[in-house]
């Protein structure tokens, strides 16, 4: 997403939208430029939905009705920010706007409770999965590398197909109660099929609070991702995953303490690392 997409999604962030609403808040973000001169009709068809399904949606905001969230939308595509700098190239930019999406990040956990929620949820199931398919992949095998660390019975799922399924099952029959899944743009089907088919509580890091991962997921952790370059920067997810994977020790620092000197005594006796 760019810049004003972003901030269109921060408006509806901590808000608990019914799947119709999620498919306006999703269209608004999508047409972010010009969803803000649209009128209620014109959103409704925008979004297939009904023109009051777009005044409930602005009143589920808690807005007067869909004038007022549209003035709020003009006002957020009028301060779209700049480049740091008239001189920034083009990677400068870039960087500088990951910045900003940490800074909202950063904002946005002001309020610990959603990840606390999801860290309460993923450490207490045995075994835990974690999906993270195409783009997602290296992030989910990169907490699934840390968390294996902290956490008795840690599975990625990286590869889809029907042996997806197949792992899934085999992790609700072993206990599993809960599942990371990792959704990045373009939002894989697998992914969004193995979230609705998991049988136990999802929670999702994933772009956006209105992505369609949002709908089907029990508890959404959003962190933007950058679109400024050929390839979309992820460190807003990888950061998240990473204050996630911190309130899964805080949630049970005794059993996340034994198993990292466990795991220190392993590496010094077998020489693991150098330093």
């Amino acid at each position: 997403m760019n810049e004003t997409a972003v901030k269109v999604g921060d408006l509806f962030h901590g808000t608990r939208l019914t799947p119709t609403q999620r498919r306006i808040a999703h269209s608004l973000v999508q047409h972010a430029a010009t969803a803000a001169y649209l009128s209620a009709a014109e959103v409704a068809e925008l979004a297939g939905v009904s023109q009051p399904s777009v005044t409930r949606f602005a009143m589920a905001l808690g807005y007067t009705g869909y004038p007022a969230l549209r003035r709020e939308l003009r006002g957020l595509v009028g301060s779209a920010s700049a480049p740091a700098t008239a001189a920034a190239n083009e990677m400068q930019s870039a960087i500088s706007a990951e910045a900003g999406r940490l800074g909202r990040l950063r904002d946005q956990l002001d309020d610990l409770t959603p990840v606390r929620t999801a860290a309460g949820l993923l450490v207490r199931s045995r075994p835990l999965p974690v999906l993270g398919l195409r783009a997602a992949a290296p992030l989910a095998g990169y907490f699934g590398y840390f968390a294996a660390k902290v956490h008795p019975d840690v599975r990625v799922l990286d590869c889809g197909g029907t042996q997806l399924l197949d792992r899934l099952d085999q992790a609700r029959a072993a206990g599993a109660t809960a599942m990371l899944a990792m959704v990045l743009p373009r939002y894989p089907r697998e992914s969004l099929a193995a979230i609705r088919e998991a049988g136990m509580a999802v929670v999702a890091i994933t772009d956006s609070s209105v992505s369609p991962a949002a709908e089907v997921a029990d508890v959404v952790l959003p962190a933007a991702v950058g679109t400024d370059l050929v390839f979309d920067l992820h460190t807003g997810p990888m950061a998240m995953a990473m204050v996630l994977l911190q309130a899964m020790c805080d949630a049970a620092p005794e059993v996340a303490q034994r198993r990292l000197e466990e795991f220190e005594a392993t590496a010094g006796r077998r020489h693991i690392f150098e330093a």
